[in-house]
């Protein structure tokens, strides 16, 4: 994944919002959100299939992550561990405070290197591994915040340049209505380098795309929307928080497609 964006406001209607763009090799199978490791049935999120982890995850408590890849780390390399598993780590404690303390503890040398977004509803954080060390925690102030490749709303980065300060125009995405932001992630348009919606390039570009909203009342399941493909010309579906063993369409579906 190589964009993340996310609303922070506590105490509204949807106090937390993330919007992802996945950019990686066209060629590296991943299947959609689910249910898909047994020994965390807690947890929800796309899988990558040659890791086995994810990109992003979200839990039934109520606690999102995401992992992006930093400037020059794509892709696995000997004796490191896939970064996908640091979204389970992150999801699987109760709160996105604790959970960005467990990733700090990590040593950062066990991984390429990387950037997270871990959130609930009443805080979101910021980590960053360099590949040695420990990730530093960084509290995001509430409010909008954009994070590729390098620190959050980092303006020398062409996208987030071009891009910030159209979601903060934008007007606040309601779920399951996410129209402005759908668009916005769906924009393919030049100068190359600066687009949201990578076009393929050298079997590289934007393989699918998510909106995830986390409600304020925290018995309701978390709204989650996601194009299996550029999201330019995939529509959006909704994500299903059915339980392991439910038959599908019980309960706790994302919401209505866009």
């Amino acid at each position: 994944m190589c964009t993340v964006i996310v609303s922070i406001a506590p105490g509204e209607a949807w106090p937390l919002l993330v919007a992802a763009n996945r950019d990686e090799r066209l060629d590296r199978p991943w299947e959609a959100p689910g249910r898909h490791w047994p020994d965390r049935p807690h947890v929800v999120g796309p899988r990558d299939v040659p890791g086995g982890g994810t990109w992003l995850a979200v839990s039934d408590h109520g606690v999102v992550a995401a992992v992006l890849n930093r400037v020059g780390s794509l892709g696995p390399a000997p004796g490191k561990l896939s970064r996908g598993v640091l979204p389970f780590i992150a999801t699987d404690a109760a709160t996105a405070e604790d959970g960005a303390r467990a990733i700090a503890e990590i040593d950062a040398g066990q991984y390429r290197s990387y950037n997270m977004i871990i959130g609930d509803r009443d805080q979101a954080f910021f980590l960053c591994g360099l590949g040695y060390g420990h990730a530093e925690i960084v509290q995001l102030e509430p409010g909008l915040h954009m994070i590729a490749t390098g620190a959050p709303d980092d303006m020398t980065i062409p996208r987030i340049a071009r891009h910030l300060p159209r979601f903060q125009a934008a007007a606040m995405p309601a779920p399951p209505d996410w129209n402005a932001w759908s668009v916005l992630l769906s924009d393919r348009s030049l100068p190359a380098g600066s687009e949201l919606n990578i076009p393929p390039r050298s079997g590289f570009g934007t393989t699918n795309a998510s909106l995830v909203g986390l409600p304020a009342g925290r018995d309701q399941p978390a709204n989650w929307m996601f194009a299996a493909g550029p999201p330019d010309r995939t529509a959006f579906d909704p994500v299903s928080f059915a339980p392991l063993g439910a038959p599908a369409g019980t309960e706790g579906v994302g919401g209505a497609g866009i």
